[in-house]
């Protein structure tokens, strides 16, 4: 045992220093002063205890990338206010209707209550619903390959059966391990479930995000039309900046939030737990240049992305623009995928970006489940929640024009209607599911850390998770 460490030493788990017991400090805060000596080990192969790392002081992270960003939108809204001052897209408000507000209206409501239900049943019969997300998603690509197949286009529909056979490979390979996935979306649940709060502190951060969106396309509309191709991809990068800070901030205060009811249930146990308030405020303040910095990438590959998207549109070089644009895209994808680890480790412990993702990572591979987080059975129920509210949200849109026709004006105003609300649907329910997504990956570090105060505090649960983990990892230890 290392001699620099005197503190008792536990495998993945956070022991409190003597000052914290003498003053009775229950409340896990990654950034508290009061926790700064508890250290997390791990063993290495010969049984000795190694430290993993220590929770961190209250300390602004990557602070020089919260400056540009809001250096940067200080700037976005002074050129964006001239603009509309100047009324140089005065065309493109006036091309709003009151029925268009009325179909955003119907869809926020159809979708809310949509999403509610399909939370209900994920909680009530989980192992059912990710069985049903798998069976559904090979259900839809071979729809996908039939429908190409009766149009005609060959090669389409040969790329969709291909898809189609991967699916059922893939589902076959994974079906075992379907009963760890539906405990830890459970765990997940009853987390998020403890903490409605962060319900309503996802759609105030998203109705930002809208509104920023609509102020952005008010403003810039016509500079989008420019030639200027820099000005483009500047413009596209602040929006997507914007965008993924507001996005990637609700990721990292459901991560604080679910590591507070892992640890300390008493402190994340209501509507508006001081799991909730700790964790948005470390995630608006400390940890603000961490999800700048994370954010930041994400922006410039897609709107590099989009600009060779564009470019196709081109006669010249398609082929080109369009291996460029597939190259580009599996680039975002790394970086999304890094994001989704590292964010829980900024939301749990207050690291730096880049410390963050590494410390993860690391955690992972010492424990021999690389493979266990690239399965994905439940982010392919949460694609599909949100695709089928969507949808039915759609159907809603539909019918709601069909019965009052003079919600829009115009040619094709049902598939129109259709469009509208099955976008909102979209979004809106893929809101709620990105906060079960963040609490379902926060179950997994967390797990993977520290099962011993889950069994302590939520036996339950961990009784369900443990018994599902030897089914389908045998081979693996917890």
């Amino acid at each position: 045992m290392n001699s620099d460490y005197s503190i008792p030493i536990v495998q993945g788990t956070a022991v409190p220093s003597p000052r914290n017991k003498r003053d009775n400090k229950s409340s896990y805060n990654p950034n508290d002063v009061e926790h700064q000596e508890a250290t997390l080990v791990h063993f290495d192969d010969e049984g000795r205890s190694q430290p993993q790392h220590a929770q961190q002081q209250n300390q602004y992270r990557d602070i020089v990338w919260a400056l540009a960003f809001v250096l940067h939108l200080g700037a976005m809204v002074f050129v964006i206010s001239i603009n509309i001052a100047q009324g140089e897209n005065g065309d493109v408000a006036d091309g709003f209707s009151k029925g268009l507000y009325s179909l955003v209206v119907i869809a926020f409501i159809v979708s809310a209550f949509l999403s509610s239900a399909a939370i209900a049943l994920m909680t009530r019969y989980p192992t059912e619903m990710v069985k049903a997300g798998l069976i559904s998603s090979a259900v839809l690509i071979g729809t996908i390959a039939v429908m190409t197949l009766l149009s005609g286009s060959g090669f389409a529909a040969l790329i969709a059966i291909f898809f189609f056979a991967i699916t059922l490979c893939y589902i076959k390979s994974v079906w075992s391990r379907i009963p760890f996935a539906a405990a830890n979306l459970k765990t997940a649940l009853s987390a998020v479930k403890s903490n409605t709060g962060l319900i309503v502190v996802a759609y105030l951060v998203m109705a930002v995000a809208f509104a920023w969106t609509g102020f952005w396309i008010a403003g810039m509309a016509g500079s989008l039309a420019t030639s200027n191709s820099a000005i483009v991809f500047l413009l596209l990068v602040s929006f997507y900046w914007t965008f993924e800070v507001l996005c990637s901030t609700i990721h990292v205060t459901t991560a604080g939030t679910v590591g507070t009811w892992w640890f300390v249930p008493g402190e994340a146990n209501g509507c508006w737990s001081t799991a909730i308030k700790d964790s948005f405020r470390r995630a608006s303040t400390y940890s603000f240049g961490s999800i700048c910095l994370g954010s930041l990438l994400v922006a410039v590959v897609r709107a590099l992305r989009m600009m060779a998207h564009q470019a196709r549109q081109n006669d010249d070089c398609q082929i080109l623009y369009c291996l460029i644009e597939c190259v580009l895209r599996c680039i975002e994808d790394i970086i999304e995928y890094f994001n989704k680890w590292a964010y829980v480790y900024v939301g749990l412990y207050g690291f730096g970006y880049i410390e963050a993702g590494r410390n993860v990572f690391q955690l992972f591979q010492q424990k021999g489940w690389s493979v266990i987080i690239t399965d994905d059975l439940n982010e392919r129920l949460l694609m599909m929640m949100s695709l089928s509210v969507g949808v039915i949200t759609g159907i809603v849109g539909m019918a709601a024009v069909m019965i009052d026709e003079s919600l829009l004006e115009g040619d094709n105003v049902v598939a129109t209607a259709f469009i509208i609300t099955f976008l909102v649907g979209l979004v809106f329910c893929n809101i709620l599911m990105s906060i079960v997504g963040s609490a379902v990956n926060t179950v997994i570090v967390c797990f993977a850390e520290s099962p011993a105060e889950f069994e302590a505090n939520h036996p339950g649960l961990s009784g369900e998770m443990r018994s599902a983990w030897v089914q389908a990892w045998p081979e693996l230890t917890i």
